[in-house]
């Protein structure tokens, strides 16, 4: 299969969209060539069958001069290669640019899309597009028959449990009643240069006094409801922290507005700001339990990378049933902001011995591999790419 591939950044290094490139690198083992047009390149480290051609954003360029260098771009591609198919990753606007001169060539475009925004972008993309994918029903904003339902896509390898998880050492960076954990966490791989634990159980799961230690991993927004999570925790001794950080375009203040609340409350929050890959799964593999607090139409890959460390993970977003399964009255909150519903389930969850939240990550773990594996991802893209439809239908 030759693949013409369109994303919004090709950057083994961003925070919140390196996985892309561990998506084409996956998708490169079952692809003759893959040529991609991204609106941003940082660190690519991709095989040799990969090419990656960039609009610019890297260098500051305007609008205007991207869109002409997409067009540049796009055309030389076209008038001196073949593709099978297209797949634009979260760009409808690539998508609906592209879109004409495509299908001029009878080139099918299969766009992914996965947040319940509805823009002008989305329904012009859509609409020039074969085939729409989405992680779950719920994650795409307006029903169209083109739709099909893949998958998350976890690299579960990469996302696992440790025996022995990653050391939280004693933060001297407190400032305004926070910590700057990044100063002290070793989030090398392997950490502190050791090999990797075998998978199996998780540890104690405790912070510093061996309290436990409550994660929350999410860009810093008011729609990731993070201040649920602070309320929820008032007056126990459980530590809680915050791994992401306050995301380009979004309010500067709301890390300020949750430092705040914390202090008023009287918990112990910590704030990381943004982590590469391992420091998330390090973190993940550190805590006691993982909470997501986004809402319906937000599914959050976070939320899955947690269960994939077999960390037990409170969620409010229905569309996590099929994974939970039969720890879903268990895991599972009303809404982002069911305060009560949070901290119930947190108090029973710290109460269980050890063995029995072992017991819950493994089968969330499980679940997370039958669902969204990347996999099993990879596997559905193909089938959609090649035929239209998912494998067996």
């Amino acid at each position: 299969m030759r693949l013409l591939l369109f994303n919004l950044a090709t950057d083994a290094s961003d925070p919140v969209l390196g996985f892309g490139s561990v998506w084409i690198r996956e998708l490169a083992r079952h692809c003759e060539t893959i040529d991609v047009i991204t609106m941003y390149r940082g660190v690519a480290d991709l095989p040799s069958n990969v090419c990656v051609y960039s609009a610019g954003r890297e260098h500051g360029w305007s609008k205007a001069r991207r869109l002409a260098t997409f067009y540049r771009v796009l055309t030389r591609l076209l008038s001196s290669r073949s593709y099978d198919v297209c797949f634009a990753h979260m760009m409808p606007l690539f998508a609906a640019l592209a879109g004409p001169l495509l299908k001029a060539r009878g080139i099918p475009l299969v766009l992914w899309y996965a947040h319940r925004q509805e823009t002008r972008q989305l329904r012009l993309g859509a609409a020039m597009s074969w085939r729409a994918v989405t992680s779950v029903a719920t994650s795409f904003p307006f029903p169209t028959d083109k739709l099909r339902v893949v998958g998350q896509g976890i690299d579960t390898d990469f996302y696992s449990p440790a025996e022995i998880p990653p050391t939280l050492n004693p933060c001297p960076h407190q400032e305004g009643g926070t910590f700057d954990l990044t100063k002290d966490v070793d989030t090398s791989f392997p950490p502190g240069g050791k090999h990797p634990p075998t998978a199996g159980d998780r540890g104690d799961g405790a912070g510093d006094g061996g309290n436990p230690l409550i994660l929350q991993v999410a860009r810093l927004a008011a729609i990731k409801h993070q201040a649920t999570t602070i309320r929820a925790l008032a007056g126990t001794e459980a530590q809680l922290v915050f791994v992401g950080g306050v995301q380009p375009g979004y309010a500067e203040n709301y890390r300020r507005e949750l430092e705040a609340l914390c202090a008023e409350l009287g918990g112990g929050c910590h704030f990381t700001g943004d982590l590469p890959a391992a420091g998330v799964r390090d973190w993940n593999r550190r805590a006691t339990v993982a909470v997501n607090t986004s809402p319906v139409g937000l599914f959050d890959k976070s939320a899955l990378e947690s269960m994939a460390c077999a960390l037990p993970t409170v969620v409010c977003n229905p569309a996590f049933a099929p994974v939970l399964g039969e720890q879903r009255d268990l895991l599972m909150i009303d809404g982002p902001q069911d305060v009560t519903g949070l901290r119930e389930r947190l108090a029973h969850l710290l109460a269980l011995p050890e063995g029995e939240r072992a017991r819950i990550g493994r089968a969330l773990r499980a679940g997370v591999m039958r669902e969204h594996s990347l996999k099993a991802l990879i596997g559905r893209l193909l089938s959609v790419f090649e035929s239209g439809e998912l494998p067996g239908e």
